[in-house]
């Protein structure tokens, strides 16, 4: 296993703040925490976005907004306008939900389109995309499809889970995942990842991105040599 220092951590951590009952004194906590920890990014709820990047304003933390969360089901139309809404909020990234149903259903052209009508939006600005799979309901076989579907569409990570659906990441499922696109996408493990050393087997299997809900617990548990 590769080592980490705990800086390097938390450059990589995608923080969430997407629970239901969160209030405005939850958000503005947990973006406090992720300026004063160095987490890289802050995932959080539409309605958040822009009162997000005023907490975070002037630190290197990005904000990522999700799009069709947590279900994917959002006509390709409504994802499309909630990704436009987010990027003039200020977000940079955004984390969206694949059309599971659709892609369980064997209609590949209607999920590559449905992730290309986001790309569409971000790419002019910049903004980073990541493909949720949730792939807690797919096949082996499925998660490389989903993955090259992804890629195909123009999106820049892949990302196994929600954290809402009942299971989340997995080493089985993030190696097929990097064995598939690592290397020309991002792989994006999240869902139960919890412990200082959760977040680096995923590290040290190649993952450049890692969703947490708790990032001060998991970086608080770095040994005193990881710096």
């Amino acid at each position: 296993m590769r080592s980490f220092t705990v800086a390097q951590v938390a450059r990589l951590l995608d923080h969430a703040v997407l629970r239901p009952e969160y209030t405005t004194g939850d958000l503005a906590a947990h973006a406090t925490m992720c300026v004063d920890r160095g987490v890289g990014c802050v995932c959080v709820r539409p309605c958040d976005v822009k009162e997000t990047v005023r907490l975070v304003g002037g630190s290197p933390v990005a904000v990522a907004s999700v799009i069709g969360f947590p279900h994917g089901s959002q006509r390709s139309e409504t994802k499309a306008l909630e990704a436009r809404l987010a990027i003039g909020d200020g977000a940079r990234e955004l984390d969206m939900v694949m059309n599971i149903g659709r892609f369980l259903s064997g209609a590949d052209d209607a999920v590559r389109d449905d992730i290309a009508a986001v790309v569409a939006v971000a790419k002019p600005h910049g903004v980073l995309v990541k493909v949720i799979l949730e792939i807690c309901y797919l096949s082996p076989d499925g998660i490389e499809a989903a993955c090259r579907l992804a890629e195909s569409a123009g999106a820049d990570f892949v990302k196994t889970s929600t954290g809402f659906g009942p299971g989340g990441a997995t080493p089985e499922g993030v190696r097929r995942m990097l064995d598939t696109v690592g290397g020309r996408m991002g792989v994006k493990a999240s869902g139960g990842i919890r412990t200082w050393s959760d977040a680096l087997t995923y590290l040290s299997m190649g993952c450049t991105r890692l969703g947490v809900g708790d990032a001060a617990l998991i970086l608080g548990a770095a040994p005193c040599d990881a710096g």
